[in-house]
């Protein structure tokens, strides 16, 4: 497996280095919501476009999370960090649990957004139908989107996602990336991993939901703990962008980097 360097951007100069992955629906342009308000003097942000996506659209590969994970880890070599958290919304939050598997003492700590467990994601039958043709099929795309943000977005939003997922993924790759995301299951490599890590989940999320992660995350995470966002669905950079950067923010500084705060009120532990 031949790793290369994914087209990235780096935000902000603080000293706790992160490095963000996208999901299945986007580039690295999900993050685009929360850019304006993160702490850039205590951390500095690599957000990196995955193979099949955004500048990397038409990058070759095996389109895997693992391969992924290599790919992450030769960014922040290209970078010189050492030692850096991982952020990973959604499938991107499989890649950041490959990354914990590949690389245990160089991941610092660990963040998931609604992240697809690393036990894989298996899908019923008629659910795996409209999974696997939303390569080709933008209404399914709107389906998906619309379902796990609780029917509750307004059209236009939903039709902004379709479009900028359609604009911004590769349809090989990005069915491709099904298989892996959906299908694999590594979590014997990550169980009891003391690195610690957070799960963010939506309420209006009924995919990536608090109960699964109690019974994935919580079980193989030594140092783990889950927050709810009660107004968010799957995409909380979009719903709940400033409910998202608190609680993210208050446990990458958790131990003591950046300006020294203590975690204050965030949402509520789910």
């Amino acid at each position: 497996m031949e790793s290369f360097v994914l087209p990235h951007t780096v935000h902000g100069d603080g000293p706790h280095k992160v490095v963000a992955v996208h999901g299945w629906f986007a580039d690295r342009s999900a993050f685009d919501p929360i850019l304006p308000d993160v702490d850039r003097s205590a951390f500095q942000y690599a957000l990196v476009d995955l193979r099949g996506y955004g500048e990397a659209k038409d990058a070759p590969g095996a389109y895997t999370t693992a391969e992924g994970a290599a790919d992450v880890l030769a960014v922040a070599d290209r970078l010189g960090w050492e030692r850096f958290s991982v952020v990973g919304h959604s499938m991107g939050g499989s890649v950041a649990q490959r990354l914990l598997a590949l690389a245990p003492d160089r991941v610092r700590r660990l963040v998931g957004i609604s992240p697809v467990p690393a036990s894989g994601l298996p899908l019923p039958p008629e659910q795996w139908e409209l999974f696997s043709s939303a390569a080709h099929a933008p209404q399914n795309r709107r389906v998906i989107i619309d379902f796990t943000t609780g029917g509750k977005r307004p059209a236009g939003w939903l039709d902004r996602m379709v479009s900028r997922s359609l604009e911004r993924s590769e349809a090989k790759a990005f069915r491709a990336w099904l298989d892996s995301w959906a299908g694999e299951d590594f979590h014997a490599e990550v169980a009891d991993s003391t690195v610690p890590a957070l799960a963010v989940v939506g309420t209006l999320d009924p995919a990536l939901t608090a109960d699964l992660m109690r019974g994935t995350w919580l079980r193989w995470y030594a140092d783990s703990r889950l927050l709810e966002l009660p107004s968010a669905g799957h995409y909380a950079m979009d719903e709940t962008p400033l409910e998202l950067i608190r609680a993210m923010e208050d446990f990458l500084r958790a131990d003591g980097d950046g300006r020294g705060q203590a975690p204050g009120n965030g949402p509520r532990p789910a």
